[in-house]
C-alpha cells in the first residue's frame, strides 16, 4: 500500500515523461490511496490540458474515468485536526498537508514529485525514482542483480 499524489496519478493517467515512472511504480504496487482531493486536483491539470487543445473532451473524461476507477475505495476523507498538525510541522499548504497525513494515518509511504513534501518529510515521502528504488531494495533485487550482502 502506499499514498500517492495527485501528480503521480497525473502522470499514471495522461502520456508524457514521467508516465512510463509512474506505470512502473503501479506495477510494484498497485494497492494506491490518495484524500479524495485527488480528484479536485486531477480535474484541474486535464482543465488545462483540455484547454491548451492537448487533450479533447473525451480523453479528459476517459482519464478521469480510469483513474476514479483505480483509485475506487481507496479515496479517504481526513480529519482536519490531522491536515493542521502537518501544516504546523511544515510550511506546507494545507492541500499538501492532506496527502502526508493520510501516509501517516495509514502508515504507508507517500510518493510524490513534490520536492518541498520529499524535504518537509523525508521520512514518509518520497519521489518516483525513489519509491521504485526503495521497493527493489525491499525485494532484494534490482534489474535482475541481487542486493544481498
Amino acid at each position: 500500500m502506499i499514498v500517492v499524489d495527485s501528480n503521480v496519478i497525473a502522470y499514471c493517467w495522461i502520456n508524457g515523461d514521467r508516465t512510463a515512472l509512474a506505470h512502473r511504480l503501479r506495477k510494484l504496487d498497485p494497492d494506491w490511496h490518495a484524500p479524495v482531493l485527488w480528484r479536485s486536483e486531477l480535474r484541474n491539470i486535464l482543465t488545462g490540458y483540455r484547454r491548451d487543445g492537448s487533450l479533447d473532451e473525451s480523453q479528459v473524461r476517459q482519464i478521469m474515468a480510469a483513474a476514479a476507477t483505480a483509485l475506487a475505495g481507496r479515496e479517504h476523507y481526513l480529519p482536519s485536526d490531522r491536515v493542521f498538525a502537518v501544516t504546523e510541522a511544515s510550511r506546507l499548504s494545507a492541500y499538501d498537508a492532506e496527502f502526508v497525513a493520510l501516509a501517516q494515518i495509514l502508515g504507508a509511504p507517500l510518493v510524490t514529485e513534490d520536492r518541498a513534501i520529499v524535504r518537509a518529510f523525508p521520512r514518509i515521502a518520497a519521489s518516483l525514482e525513489a519509491a521504485i528504488e526503495d521497493h527493489w531494495n525491499a525485494c532484494g533485487t534490482r534489474s535482475g542483480r541481487s542486493h544481498a550482502g
